[in-house]
Formats: C-alpha cells, sequence, structure tokens
C-alpha cells in the first residue's frame, strides 16, 4: 500500500464505536502542530475555523483553492492521518465533487466531511441527492486507490432546536444514513445533536460509525462512549477558545503599557 493508503486505513480503524476517536479540530499548520504535541492521533480541519482566520465566513465563502492549499501546508508538518472539512463539496454538480475529492486526495487528505445542507441557506438536500453526490466521490476515491473516510455529515438536527429534536428526526437521520451508507459512506456525522438517549439510539440502529461535535450542552466524553459514539469533533471550539485567550492576552499587554504611562 501507498503511504497514503496506509494512513487511510489507520484511520478507519481509529473509529471504535465506545472507544472514540477525539478530534481536536485544527486551522492550518500552526494549530496543526500545537495540537500533534497535544497527543493527537490524527488531524481534522473546521471549515468554519479555517474561514475565520483566513478573514472568510463559514458556508464555502473561503475559496477552494485556498482550502487546498491550507491543507497542503497541513501535511507538510505531520505524518498523522488528516481529514478534511470539504463542507457541501463546493459546488452543485457531482462533477464539482468529484473535482473537491481529487484535489483533496491529492493535497494529502485520508477522509473528509460532506454535508448534505446547501451552504448558501441551510436547507437539506434530499437524501437521494446527496447519496448520487458520495458515491462520486468514492468512485474518485476509488479511482486514486485510497481507501478514503467519507464522513458523511447529516444536517438534519440543524433544521431545529436541541428542545425539538425527537425520534421522527433520529428516523429521519438514520434514513438518509442507510441512503449514505449504500453510496459509499464510511461514518454519519450529526452536529447539532445532544441528547444522549437519541444520540444512543442512532448509534444502534447505524451501519456506519456515528461522529457527535461538541458543543455547550453536549454529554461528556464518558457518557458518549457508553452510548456507542466512535468519533467526536471539536468542530470550531478549539478556535474560539485559542482567539479568545489571544484577545484576553492583547487586553492585558495594552492595559500595561497604558498603566506604565
Amino acid at each position: 500500500m501507498s503511504g497514503q493508503a496506509s494512513k487511510a486505513g489507520q484511520f478507519r480503524e481509529l473509529h471504535r464505536p465506545g472507544n472514540p476517536l477525539v478530534l481536536f479540530n485544527v486551522w492550518d499548520a500552526g494549530s496543526t502542530k500545537a495540537v500533534i504535541a497535544g497527543g493527537a492521533r490524527a488531524i481534522a480541519t473546521s471549515s468554519w475555523s479555517v474561514a475565520h482566520a483566513n478573514g472568510f465566513t463559514d458556508g464555502e465563502q473561503l475559496p477552494l483553492s485556498l482550502a487546498i492549499e491550507n491543507l497542503r501546508r497541513i501535511a507538510s508538518v505531520t505524518e498523522l492521518p488528516i481529514t478534511v472539512d470539504l463542507e457541501g463539496g463546493y459546488g452543485e454538480s457531482t462533477q464539482a465533487v468529484a473535482s473537491c475529492i481529487a484535489l483533496a486526495i491529492d493535497a494529502g487528505a485520508v477522509g473528509c466531511n460532506l454535508e448534505d445542507s446547501v451552504p448558501a441557506d441551510g436547507r437539506l438536500r434530499g437524501a437521494e441527492e446527496q447519496a448520487l453526490r458520495i458515491a462520486c466521490a468514492r468512485r474518485i476515491a476509488a479511482d486514486a486507490g485510497v481507501p478514503f473516510f467519507i464522513n458523511a455529515r447529516s444536517d438534519v438536527f440543524l433544521q431545529r432546536s436541541a428542545a425539538q429534536h425527537d425520534e421522527r428526526m433520529v428516523a429521519d437521520a438514520l434514513e438518509r444514513a442507510h441512503r449514505y451508507a449504500d453510496a459509499g459512506a464510511d461514518g454519519l456525522f450529526t452536529p447539532g445533536l445532544v441528547d444522549i438517549r437519541l444520540i444512543g439510539r442512532l448509534a444502534a440502529a447505524s451501519r456506519v460509525p456515528i461522529n457527535i461535535m461538541t458543543q455547550e450542552d453536549t454529554p461528556p466524553l464518558v457518557a458518549l462512549a457508553e452510548a456507542g459514539v466512535a468519533r467526536v469533533s471539536h468542530g470550531p471550539g478549539p478556535y474560539l477558545a485559542a482567539m479568545s485567550a489571544l484577545e484576553a492576552a492583547a487586553r492585558a499587554a495594552s492595559g500595561s503599557i497604558v498603566g506604565s504611562g
């Protein structure tokens, strides 16, 4: 196997229900080095963080060329497996998705997030349409000879507040998960879901590993593990914490200068 294919296999094996892979999401080469020093087993980017670090908003406003160049820089400083957040695949056509996946593989990624909402307005794509996009991504990865991990992000639970999440939404997410798995997805990512009972239902019935994103009211890691979660992402949290610390340090430094006058 090539080095990249070997890393892809290594990354796949890290997804173990009950012993989740924890990904502390990065946004550039510098943050990648810091996360590696913290003991990371794999590297994951956050599209929100990458976009904001470069002066853009999320939702595919960051040019794809810049996202790929950023990915190359990250790959240049680590031998760990890298999964890249590609949002919706940067385009409405399956050809655009194919091009996006090919570029990511060429830049060193062994996996990606591919979401089923439309960047412009957040509405959900039809499950059949999204399955076609995933199938296209799988073909490109197969042609490249890399067992690329396609983490199918479903935004079902972002359509309503956490208080409104219910069994019907779990059923919708599971129907999508089954369609996406048939198309070649390797995992299901459900940001917004925080109810541990519903998380357990989803993990128990899904044919692919479940990825949960942390937020303020997310259950603790031990509870997520007991519910069968296989991957836990921190999303934009690390970037926001880093920028908050930077702002606090800048305020303190400015205050010391004024005070010394």
